[in-house]
């Protein structure tokens, strides 16, 4: 390749900054509230995810580089487990978004709550949830460029408040706070980190995009896994640092109830004004990461469509290139799951649809990430190779099972059911497949009676 195509590529410094960027949208931003719940010990369920998280980032990083296809988990998955796993991981990965776009619409809502009083209740926080689903879905209806132009740009309103805290927010830190709410259920060690487990897992969701971009990197084979290792860890110590500080910060009574902590610590640093600021941006923010999210979604079904394993609908775009269609039929899923999660407490809202959507993500994960062996034994990698791939890659595995069991019965429990329901619509693709098969060995049957 000439040194002109190399020079437009991104090196290594570059990709690092794109995966942590993009890691590090509003999943965080009700993180320090559910936190608060499980305590300070929580500090350890963070060490734990950052190492697992990791893993998984290498895998993925090494599946996309090797693994040339189009459809991303599901291609990974396919590998090792056949066409039926293809659908099952773009499936549950669809469940997953929209579960998703609706935690993060409770979020929104939650930092919107301090301007209007009037969503305390249950019934008006619905309608506010509701209202943001609809405006961001019909944004999407500009199609890409215009989301990705938002979402760019918005991301950046939850991002720099959290690199803020993570640096300044020391000045403010008092030990004795930090320490008095250490585990303040008295629950064993190994309960309170499980605890702690699904939440801290749900920020670094998205990391299975991380090495998407091989195409564009200079060097793929080492830039690729070395940028997902330094983005994964530059976002799991920003983590750690700007949930520690909070938690050092604001007593954890006031922190667990907080609907909007991000915006309440920078308010016990500086003042009201400055904490409505904050409050503000993760608002913008929450709402440019649902847009992103929603788009993200809408492809992953046009993707299967195209792939004739879901409905045709989900295939058709306007002339923007948006999967209108499809998004409605998202929509109308996403409301449906807004209104059966209806809970009094906005924060126990959110924590239910996020262990939910943990645990569905993780059916993709494990399947996808169980691919790599098999494709590095088809790459005919050196013994090196496959030893560390395989290694890192199992290691990510019993993680992601770890996370599945700490998101509880409950959502194990609901989570199982979506699944299985998703092996009912397979059935129906695949008779369908059966009888296009059959009708094109008539075909050539008659031909070559002709």
């Amino acid at each position: 390749m000439s040194s002109d195509a190399n020079s437009k590529k991104m090196g290594l410094v570059g990709l690092t900054v794109l995966v942590a960027v993009n890691m590090m949208g509003s999943g965080i931003i009700m993180l320090p509230a559910s936190l608060a719940q499980v305590g300070t010990i929580s500090l350890l369920s963070w060490v734990i995810t950052a190492l697992g998280a990791m893993c998984i980032a290498y895998t993925f990083a090494k599946c996309g580089a090797i693994c040339k296809r189009s459809g991303g988990m599901s291609a990974y998955s396919e590998e090792a487990h056949g066409k039926s796993s293809f659908f099952i991981a773009s499936y549950t990965y669809y469940v997953c978004l929209v579960i998703s776009c609706v935690a993060i619409a409770v979020s929104a809502v939650g930092y919107i709550k301090p301007f209007m009083p009037w969503l305390d209740t249950p019934m008006h926080t619905f309608f506010g949830v509701v209202a943001i689903l609809i405006v961001t879905m019909l944004a999407n209806f500009g199609g890409p460029k215009i989301t990705g132009q938002i979402s760019s740009l918005t991301v950046w309103g939850i991002i720099l408040p959290v690199l803020g805290l993570s640096v300044v927010g020391w000045w403010w830190f008092d030990p004795q706070t930090f320490i008095s709410a250490w585990n303040p259920h008295h629950d064993t060690t190994m309960h309170s980190v499980s605890s702690g487990i699904a939440l801290t897992l749900w920020a670094f969701l998205g990391i299975e995009s991380a090495g998407a971009n091989s195409d564009a990197v200079e060097n793929p084979e080492r830039n690729v896994p070395l940028a997902v290792l330094f983005g994964t860890g530059f976002a799991a110590v920003v983590y750690i640092l700007s949930t520690t500080v909070i938690q050092g910060i604001i007593p954890n009574a006031e922190l667990a109830n907080s609907t909007a902590p991000f915006g309440l610590v920078f308010s016990h640093m500086f003042n009201p004004t400055v904490g409505n600021i904050v409050t503000i941006a993760a608002v913008i923010a929450c709402i440019g990461s649902l847009l992103g999210w929603q788009f993200t979604n809408a492809q992953v079904s046009k993707s299967a469509a195209e792939e004739g394993l879901f409905p045709r609908i989900f295939a058709k775009t306007n002339k923007a290139g948006a999967p209108i269609l499809g998004m409605l039929i998202m929509l109308a899923a996403e409301l449906l799951l807004a209104l059966m999660t209806i809970s009094p407490n906005l924060v126990s809202q959110f924590n239910a649809l996020l262990n939910l959507a943990v645990f569905v993500n993780m059916v993709p994960y494990i399947l996808s990430m169980t691919g790599l062996e098999v494709m590095l034994r088809k790459n005919k990698v050196t013994p090196a190779q496959y030893k560390l791939g395989a290694t890192v890659g199992t290691l990510g595995v019993i993680y992601s099972i770890y996370g599945v069991y700490a998101c509880g019965a409950e959502a194990v429990f609901g989570g199982t059911i979506l699944t299985l329901f998703g092996y009912i619509f397979y059935g129906f693709i695949a008779a369908r497949d059966i009888n296009t098969d059959e009708v094109k060995t008539n075909v050539i049957e008659k031909e070559v009676n002709v």
